[in-house]
């Protein structure tokens, strides 16, 4: 097999990716492997962890020079070893570095938090007065195909369904 970047020597490195749920596979030679990043894995595998998966994720490769969080100390090499973040000045510390990995991982990067139960409460109003959250009319179909589908009404959940859809497309 051929290298994928030159075309031209034999494909030594076979790198496969997963990102989304989609497997993409390159096939380079070692120089073409060597010029992309992906010589000698490997080698001081605890500091070169978080760069793989930036690397892997499309967000290049992070400088060498090893940054510190400035409130608790932690570097990016040791979160990636412990795989647990230090405090929560490190998400400001090392944003860039952790972004991909949060969104991979969560399949976002922003926070939406749990969605509220119908009991559930929040502050409104100018008089801070507690008022119930009301579902959206789109929630509130999921939630019953949600439960169409645990009791087995499949007829009543494929019309539900048919109904989200018609809501998500037309929004």
């Amino acid at each position: 097999m051929l290298c994928q970047a030159c075309g031209k020597k034999t494909a030594t490195t076979h790198i496969k990716t997963v990102v989304n749920g989609k497997l993409t596979e390159y096939h380079l030679c070692s120089d073409c492997a060597q010029q992309k990043g992906y010589g000698d894995l490997f080698s001081n595998w605890g500091m070169d962890f978080g760069n793989l998966l930036g690397g892997f994720i499309g967000n290049g490769f992070p400088s060498p020079k090893t940054t510190c969080c400035p409130t608790c100390g932690a570097s990016f090499e040791e979160i990636t070893q412990s795989g647990k973040i230090g405090c929560a000045d490190c998400y400001k510390t090392f944003r860039e570095q952790l972004l991909p990995v949060i969104q991979r991982i969560h399949g976002t990067s922003r926070h939406k938090g749990k969605v509220p139960g119908g009991s559930a409460l929040r502050i409104s109003g100018g008089q801070h007065q507690m008022m119930p959250v009301k579902e959206s009319p789109l929630e509130e179909k999921k939630r019953l195909l949600k439960q169409a589908i645990e009791t087995q009404d499949f007829e009543t959940a494929a019309v539900l369904r048919d109904e989200i859809k018609e809501m998500e497309n037309h929004g």
